[in-house]
């Protein structure tokens, strides 16, 4: 698997929307169904952040990664 997700990317992934998601969650609920969709989505967030790598993006053709930084992961 290689990298398709830059740095900028996995930034904003990490630093804006995933603690966004962890907030809407603990507002819409902690154990409702909304709140437990928001976790889930934010615990993926920071996942791909970390393997650098989205399973959605070369499905619609995207690659946020420089050239010469596509390594495997």
């Amino acid at each position: 698997m290689t990298h398709n997700m830059g740095t900028p990317d996995r930034i904003v992934r990490t630093f804006i929307v995933a603690p966004i998601l962890i907030v809407l969650g603990v507002i819409a609920g902690a154990s409702s169904v909304l709140g437990i969709v928001l976790f889930v989505l934010a615990a993926v967030m920071v996942g791909t952040s970390l393997v650098g790598f989205c399973p959605l993006y070369p499905l619609v053709g995207l690659n946020t990664c420089k050239r010469g930084d596509t390594r495997a992961a």
